[in-house]
């Protein structure tokens, strides 16, 4: 069974080295044996971290209170909290830490979960920090000529107040551009391109070479869609514009018409569409319709494109 359970990881201890040092704290301590069959907590000095203060406080036997004695118990309490506002809660990502000697790493230890301290629990760690067998193996490299360290991360999350929301709207307002290019015939080979038309919260253009492009060139007539700029104050992101393209048949309703629909860049210039929305032959061929005294009509129909806004 490879389906993946939302709940499974959550509050799963997790140990993995790595090279940077603990960003909040590193307490070292020498002459270890000195203390290793105490059963009270060694409490570090305060140190301030992410606006508030903190102590690291460590049981090198086991917290008894949590039934253990196989393993180092490690927490980080926050400190000065009466001058805090009544009701106070903080949220933290918290990360404690041993320092690896032998390899000149730290195992990072961490549940990912989010500690809330309040007056009520001022006291988050793990109590099964590491075994006692494998911090006392000289071979680990945990304990290194009598000497160990200990740190702490402490970072805080603040619930953001706001979000961005993408919106698809279909069918948009003002949603239908038409494009007529009059003296067909003398167009040189380059591409041309339209006004800037404005759909949603973003600006388009149409662009075309008549001599064609890619792999219609020279026996097809290409047309593409072009992202532009944003509108003033629009939430500047990605865009998906999703579009038909059409040259129109001014004899008939017999227009030649393709979909296309893509996620559009920030920056300006990228285009989507074919490269051979109609055959040379037959766009020059009077009888179709297509090109009327020396004249050709795009249209692009905008069906839905993504509007993105910043909401409580």
């Amino acid at each position: 069974n490879n389906s993946y359970s939302l709940t499974s990881n959550l509050g799963v201890t997790t140990r993995e080295l790595r090279d940077e040092r603990p960003s909040s704290k590193i307490v070292t301590i020498t002459s270890f044996s000195v203390i290793k069959d105490r059963g009270e907590p060694y409490e570090s000095s305060i140190f301030e971290a992410a606006g508030y203060k903190w102590r690291l406080v460590l049981y090198v036997k086991g917290n008894p209170k949590g039934g253990i004695n196989n393993h180092i118990s490690l927490y980080a309490r926050i400190e000065e909290t009466e001058t805090l506002p009544r009701g106070w809660e903080v949220n933290v990502d918290l990360k404690l830490f041993v320092h690896n000697r032998k390899l000149k790493k730290y195992l990072s230890v961490t549940d990912g979960t989010v500690k809330r301290y309040n007056d009520a629990k001022k006291e988050w760690g793990f109590t099964q920090l590491i075994s006692l067998p494998t911090f006392y193996n000289a071979n680990e490299g945990y304990l290194v000529q009598d000497t160990a360290s200990f740190g702490a991360e402490i970072f805080i999350v603040n619930p953001t107040e706001k979000q961005e929301k993408v919106t698809f709207i279909s069918n948009p307002p003002d949603n239908v551009f038409t494009w007529k290019i009059l003296r067909f015939s003398t167009l040189e080979d380059k591409f041309y391109y339209s006004d800037d038309f404005l759909v949603g919260d973003r600006y388009w253009r149409l662009g075309f070479n008549p001599k064609g492009s890619g792999g219609g060139r020279p026996h097809a007539l290409p047309i593409f869609l072009y992202a532009q700029g944003h509108k003033a104050n629009a939430v500047v992101t990605n865009t998906w514009g999703a579009v038909n393209l059409r040259l129109k048949n001014q004899r008939s309703t017999n227009h030649r018409q393709i979909y296309s629909a893509a996620w559009y860049p920030i920056g300006s210039g990228y285009g989507v569409g074919v490269n051979n929305i109609i055959l040379m032959s037959e766009l020059k061929d009077a009888s179709k319709g297509y090109m009327v005294n020396d004249a050709i009509i795009f249209e692009a129909e905008m069906v839905k494109v993504s509007v993105t806004n910043i909401v409580s």
